[in-house]
């Protein structure tokens, strides 16, 4: 059995290097790309030959994602391939070599912490592994991880101690690699079985904090019917405090102790989405397997939190999962799934991916991506193309997101709805606390609108007509929902009274089995009463008047405005993208003006098959158009006919 070091002692030895956020991440804004290391030996020199080629064709650094060998794909569990054992000294030699060798080619290297997504290896002991409420004895195993055939545990995320136990064992491994550049620690989407999800003693720290027993209700907890979904909402609730608390928050506190910082998917996670993503020093979004739009997200804890970047999990599964025409994408349809994220608040891409291969050979490939490498439809187009992505990801980390509009996520709504719809659920994801089809309304298309939530409120000042909090600053607050907690109501109520503009769509409900019904009676009273309560977008200017049919996102700096223009074709895509999507022979032409400083600036946009628009606008209104233009090769278009189920389709009922 390998030796390790207590947790406590690491972080000892690592507090010399300690730093917290300074929001300089990814100043390289050369894309990067996943590079996954199939559990083989990994030799020197293919490490270098494979770090020269991404260096060659535009990329700025990788992420190393460790998972389990090939023959684990023919389900072979007899053969042994050969590796360096996971977290030996061999391996975390390899691992330092490759870092030593970005540092010396100019790339970045970050860390998958750990061995495929959710966190967990064979070392995690039964009492630390995720649970479950239904099942006592059940923990969630993982199997295709780098120590493929030998299975293990995935960590209880609802716990700290058992993160750090097996943060403890990471951080050692990672220790050599640590020297040198600063890294990032990167944590995937969430992919810990959520329905019952427990932790030791859960059902005393419920009746701790709601005054009853769960238990009763527990068999029907998914249940649509009340009171069951009052009670789900109290569960919801709390699972989302132990997962920020217990998980997200000592993640990023363990990767600055370590000399590092955190990079976060909470996509998927059973939690509070913005307060999840504020969490992370850099809220990662992710992009097909979520539609472009939910960027808008974690773009929108970014700036409440006063983040800077905002990376994306780009380029997977497009035209559908798994292996869907893996290796023949078109460089048209990536670039209208990337400027789609663009202009849903992304600013550095994280290419899905770069498998490792050994020298002279690019015959392995990762069956849920588009394939990076030279023997690809793509090779002959990547430089160029990434040097379209470096330039728009450089102008949109320039000073910081703009907004007017504050718009209340319907988290409680989630919690309460419980299960999406049959035909919107795939077999990785049923429910609605996702978020995965929450748009801002159609009535917001001509303002700047960021989502906000509970904890941002409380943490906003309202001052001279404007309600700020990290670096959003807004002029009104937009309620549509149907749940409201109570807390969230008192704050809004507190807000108002002080001057905010609040435009409610329907008077809200309180959630949870425990009602508060008199004080949230008074407090809706209270706020609907006040004058600047409108159900109405009145007295609000537009940003931008015209009619629009493309998304845009805004960075505002100390000189102006900074305004990315999608092309039209890249809005509201929807997972899978057809083959050849993007094809497009028409120009089209937008008149629109835009309000800023007081000033009203009219802009023409013609918008030539492909291209989008980098335009920046000065505090005096003056308006300069960056040349971001590149032309891909022209798709073949080729439609989508569906025959049956689809892979990744829930059987429906």
């Amino acid at each position: 059995m390998k030796k390790t070091i207590p947790f406590l002692f690491l972080l000892f030895i690592f507090s010399g290097v300690y730093a917290q956020s300074q929001n300089n991440f990814y100043t390289d804004s050369r894309p990067y790309t996943r590079w996954w290391w199939f559990a083989d030996v990994i030799d020197k020199s293919s490490v270098r030959d494979n770090l020269i080629w991404l260096k060659n064709n535009g990329f700025g650094g990788v992420e190393i994602a460790w998972v389990y060998p090939l023959n684990r794909m023919n389900k072979d569990t007899i053969n042994y391939t050969p590796r360096q054992e996971w977290l030996s000294k061999e391996w975390s030699e390899i691992t330092a070599y490759a870092k030593q060798t970005c540092d010396s080619l100019g790339l970045g290297c970050d860390f998958t912490f750990g061995t495929l997504w959710p966190f967990g290896d064979s070392e995690v002991p039964f009492e630390e592994a995720t649970m479950n409420l239904k099942e006592k004895e059940w923990r969630q195993e993982i199997t295709a991880s780098w120590e493929y055939p030998k299975k293990g545990y995935v960590i209880d995320h609802l716990n700290r101690k058992a993160f750090y136990n097996y943060g403890g064992r990471i951080a050692n491994a990672l220790k050599p690699a640590l020297k040198g550049s600063k890294s990032g620690f990167f944590c995937d989407s969430w992919e810990v079985e959520t329905k019952y999800l427990a932790t030791k003693n859960f059902e005393e720290i419920f009746k701790q904090r709601y005054s009853y027993e769960i238990t009763p209700f527990i068999d029907s907890l998914y249940s649509p019917n009340e009171p069951y979904a009052s009670v789900r909402y109290d569960y919801m609730k709390l699972i989302s405090e132990l997962i920020i608390e217990e998980f997200y928050k000592p993640f990023t506190e363990v990767s600055n102790k370590l000399g590092a910082f955190s990079r976060v998917q909470v996509s998927g996670a059973p939690c509070d989405l913005i307060s999840g993503y504020a969490a992370a020093d850099v809220p990662e979004s992710e992009a097909m397997l979520f539609e472009p739009s939910f960027s808008t997200i974690p773009a929108s804890s970014a700036a409440l939190s006063g983040k800077k970047v905002i990376t994306s999990e780009t380029f997977t599964c497009l035209y559908g999962w798994p292996r869907i025409r893996l290796g023949e994408e078109q460089t048209a349809d990536l670039k209208l799934v990337a400027d789609a994220l663009f202009a849903n608040g992304v600013n550095h891409i994280i290419w899905h991916g770069k498998p490792y291969n050994k020298t002279g050979t690019d015959t392995t490939k990762f069956y849920a991506s588009v394939h990076v490498g030279s023997s690809g439809s793509l090779a002959e187009e990547i430089p160029a193309f990434n040097k379209y992505l470096e330039k728009v990801s450089g102008a949109m980390k320039e000073g910081k997101t703009y907004s007017d509009i504050a718009v209340y996520l319907p988290t409680e709504d989630g919690y309460i709805k419980g299960e999406l719809p049959i035909e919107k659920q795939f077999i990785w994801a049923w429910g609605e606390y996702e978020q995965r089809y929450t748009y801002f309304p159609d009535e917001l298309k001509n303002y700047r609108p960021l989502w906000i939530n509970s904890e941002f409120l409380k943490k906003a000042k309202f001052e001279n007509g404007i309600l700020s909090v990290g670096d959003a600053e807004f002029k009104a607050l937009y309620l549509a929902v149907t749940y409201l907690d109570i807390e969230a109501l008192r704050t809004i109520t507190s807000l108002a009274k002080s001057g905010l503009n609040v435009i409610i769509k329907q008077i809200p409900k309180e959630p949870g089995l425990s009602k508060n019904y008199l004080e949230y009676f008074n407090l809706i009273r209270e706020l609907t009463s006040l004058k600047n309560i409108q159900g109405e977008l009145t007295g609000i200017e537009k940003f931008i008047t015209g009619k629009i049919n493309f998304d845009f996102w805004c960075r505002e700096t100390d000189e102006g405005l900074t305004i990315f223009f999608a092309n039209p074709k890249s809005a509201k895509l929807k997972f899978p993208i057809e083959y050849g999507q993007s094809l497009n022979s028409e120009k089209q032409t937008k008149e629109i003006t835009i309000n800023y400083k007081n000033n009203l600036i009219p802009l023409r946009l013609e918008f030539e098959p492909y291209q989008s628009f980098l335009v920046k606008i000065s505090k005096e209104g003056k308006v300069h158009s960056e040349d971001i233009s590149f032309t891909p090769k022209t798709p073949v278009y080729i439609p989508r006919v569906k025959e049956g189920k689809d892979r990744w389709e829930v059987e429906k009922k």
